[in-house]
């Protein structure tokens, strides 16, 4: 009984074992066999042979492929589904904020605008009066005191903050414009991909209203800036003309061409040299064929030493005319120039620096030669005994004295006038000619700015 039971104990767990390899799904297996379950004394059952569902291979194939393309399917619809309610869903809270943004952030911008305008131009109207003010009550105290240069140099960089300060303020002003009307018109645009775009309204309509006016608003106090800008910059180029270079805080003030007109010069030491350097700042009004800057001789010789102009060049002699150093097309009247005039014994070379570098140099310039002591010294006119004085001149101006020309005269402005015994170097002598530098803090050992006596003779007077 046992040896007939086996048999069919391993045909059952076969079976089981081929439906658990060949299906994914549970089905229903049906165990049942076509006999009974029961054994005759007698009879010796055979087992009936059935055909195992394992071994239909292809039915199986198709229903996992048929189950395997209604899962997909279904997939498919349900992302395609929750896209679409996903899509929808942003896109209105999407368009719901941005007609928030417009209708609570485009009004608000252009008023924010137009008051950063009113407060920009109040602010810049209020600082040009106080500075007008200011020039009108300086320019009064000057002319009072016959002073032409006065608080000149406080006014200019007062000047300068004003006009920088208005030139950052339009930049400001048109980058928040910019800023504000291109985001009004990024808000009302369209989103090509998506195909949304803002609907119209009636409020969209007042607030482009609205923006259109604050422009017109904007493109104006742009032009009164502007306007006001290039005011400043006439100011500040007239004040240009009145200020003192290198940080000198005043100057010798030749007002015409005179012989009477003229500042002498008393040196402490004698000059009895061998080498020198001499040093100024000048802006002449008018030039001639010969303009007497600096002028040193004696009885023996009234040219010993001369810095002189022509019409449009720069002279320099040594020991009288026929040692001449000449320099073309260096200066201009009305603007400011620095000139030095350096020469040695030693080697004879005469050099003329114009505004720090070297525009004239001649060897051989009264070499071996010693500039005698005991002469005099003058600014803006040289003792050549042309002229003596007459007693029916008329000319009883105490500290006058003859002998001076009035063709030679200069007539401008001077300043930083020095001398020293020795020939500055190429580097001291470009410190020097700094025009916002501080060129008037150094001073020469023979002749000292500030320091040497200097008389003015006639109408010439010190200003600062």
């Amino acid at each position: 009984m046992l040896t007939w039971r086996l048999p069919q104990a391993v045909c059952v767990l076969s079976v089981c074992a081929c439906l658990l390899l060949a299906y994914e799904d549970d089905i229903e297996v049906n165990y049942a066999d076509t006999y009974y379950n029961e054994i005759t004394e007698g009879e010796t059952p055979q087992p009936t042979p059935s055909s195992a569902p394992c071994s239909s291979s292809d039915l199986t194939k198709w229903d996992k492929m048929f189950s395997m393309l209604e899962n997909s399917q279904m997939r498919e619809n349900m992302l395609l589904q929750y896209a679409d309610e996903i899509v929808k869903v942003e896109m209105g809270s999407l368009r719901g904020e941005m007609l928030r943004s417009v209708a609570q952030y485009g009004g608000s911008c252009g008023m924010a605008v137009e008051t950063v305008g009113r407060r920009m131009a109040s602010q810049l109207e209020f600082r040009i009066r106080e500075t007008l003010e200011r020039l009108k009550i300086g320019g009064q105290t000057s002319a009072a005191a016959g002073n032409s240069v006065e608080n000149s140099d406080n006014l200019e960089p007062m000047l300068q903050q004003l006009l920088s300060a208005a030139r950052t303020q339009s930049s400001r002003l048109t980058k928040l414009e910019t800023g504000c009307f291109s985001s009004a018109g990024a808000g009302m645009g369209r989103n090509t991909k998506t195909g949304f775009q803002i609907a119209e309204s009636g409020g969209a309509g007042h607030l482009e209203q609205a923006v259109t006016s604050h422009e017109v608003a904007l493109d104006g106090v742009l032009a009164a800036l502007q306007q006001t800008r290039e005011e400043l910059e006439e100011v500040v180029g007239s004040l240009r003309q009145r200020y003192l270079p290198a940080g000198c805080d005043m100057a010798l003030l030749f007002p015409m061409r005179s012989r009477r007109i003229y500042t002498s010069v008393i040196p402490e030491v004698p000059l009895s040299i061998s080498s020198f350097t001499i040093c100024m700042w000048l802006k002449p009004t008018t030039v001639s064929n010969k303009t007497v800057l600096f002028s040193y001789g004696n009885r023996r010789n009234p040219y010993e030493i001369q810095l002189l102009l022509g019409q449009n060049s720069a002279l320099f002699t040594i020991g009288g005319e026929a040692h001449l150093v000449e320099a073309r097309g260096v200066v201009k009247p009305g603007e400011w120039i620095h000139l030095c005039g350096a020469w040695s014994s030693q080697q004879g070379l005469a050099t003329l620096w114009a505004d720090g570098k070297k525009v004239a140099s001649t060897p051989g310039v009264a070499e071996g030669h010693v500039i005698p002591a005991g002469g005099s010294l003058q600014l803006g006119q040289e003792r050549n005994g042309c002229c003596p004085q007459s007693p029916s001149s008329g000319s009883g101006v105490e500290g006058f004295e003859g002998g001076f020309d009035p063709k030679l005269a200069f007539a401008g402005k001077m300043t930083g006038v020095n001398m020293w015994d020795r020939v500055l170097s190429e580097e001291q002598i470009s410190q020097l000619a700094s025009l916002k530098g501080q060129g008037c803090e150094q001073r020469g050992n023979m002749v000292a700015w500030g320091m040497t006596e200097m008389v003015p003779h006639g109408g010439a007077q010190f200003i600062y």
